[in-house]
């Protein structure tokens, strides 16, 4: 039984600053090792649940976080930012059987959601298919392309909030809640550790009940930036119109040939001006 997880930062156990998830800040060694400890937490519920082969994409950031000297042994990782098509969900394909969501968070304008935002964090709002998404709908999707569901969703309370609603009954690890962007109720590390563990056996137990998130084709991207000039420059690539002053728009026959489109189409318009 193969178990992706894709790890993001934001949504870490007493994260609730952008110097704690910047490289060189003084706050960011001490809360990489609490996203390691929160990805295990992970790991060891699997494993518990069955788990024979685990793989950990790193997803935050230049994706170059996690300690892995202090990794479980038992799984392998996927490390760096280059080349990685799928970004987040860099690995994935139908030989897993599930997915782990871990230190996400909610979607860009997410009211006291802690460092809501949206992919580059020069996206205000994203939609697929008419849906409005942040990176765990579009994570979700990439994964439903292969047929694999979500099964854990780990983070504050708002992101869980936005899964449910997303992808119905999937578990989820409250680690915090969020009280505004840059404040959270949190839980400390061994409490939120247990929490993420008994999600994860709890989400392999219930694997059969889970479904994929499919969408529809043809599969219609939309994004809106926060800037004009960020939606003229993505605008640049083949099969991207431009749609109104600040938004972008791509069909495409699925969701793997659009993204692959739309995220080079994202990450160009990053040049028109600084990000965070």
């Amino acid at each position: 039984m193969k178990v992706f997880i894709s790890a993001d930062m934001e949504g870490t156990t007493g994260v609730t600053a952008w110097d704690d998830v910047s490289p060189g800040k003084p706050a960011y060694e001490r809360f990489r090792k609490l996203l390691t400890a929160d990805v295990n937490a992970a790991i060891e519920g699997a494993i518990e649940a069955g788990a024979t082969e685990i793989l950990v994409n790193e997803a935050h950031g230049g994706m170059r976080n996690i300690l892995i000297e202090d990794l479980n042994p038992k799984a392998r990782m996927i490390t760096g930012s280059m080349g990685k098509r799928l970004c987040m969900m860099e690995g994935i394909d139908e030989s897993f059987v599930a997915v782990f969501l871990i230190g996400y968070h909610a979607r860009a304008g997410t009211d006291a959601g802690v460092l809501h935002h949206t992919l580059t964090g020069s996206i205000y709002n994203f939609w697929i298919n008419g849906v409005l998404v942040g990176e765990t709908g579009i994570s979700a999707s990439l994964a439903g392309y292969y047929g694999v569901p979500i099964a854990l969703v780990s983070g504050d309370d708002k992101v869980a909030k936005e899964a449910k609603e997303l992808l119905g009954d999937v578990e989820m690890a409250e680690v915090k809640v969020g009280v505004d962007r840059y404040t959270a109720r949190c839980l400390p590390p061994k409490e939120s550790g247990e929490r993420i563990k008994q999600a994860a056996v709890r989400a392999l137990e219930r694997i059969n009940e889970l479904k994929p998130y499919k969408i529809e084709t043809p599969v219609k991207f939309e994004v809106e930036f926060t800037s004009v000039g960020m939606a003229s420059l993505a605008s640049a690539l083949p099969g991207v119109v431009k749609k109104e002053s600040r938004k972008i728009f791509h069909k495409s026959k699925n969701v793997i040939e659009g993204w692959n489109i739309i995220w080079p189409s994202i990450l160009l318009s990053t040049s028109a001006e600084p990000r965070f």
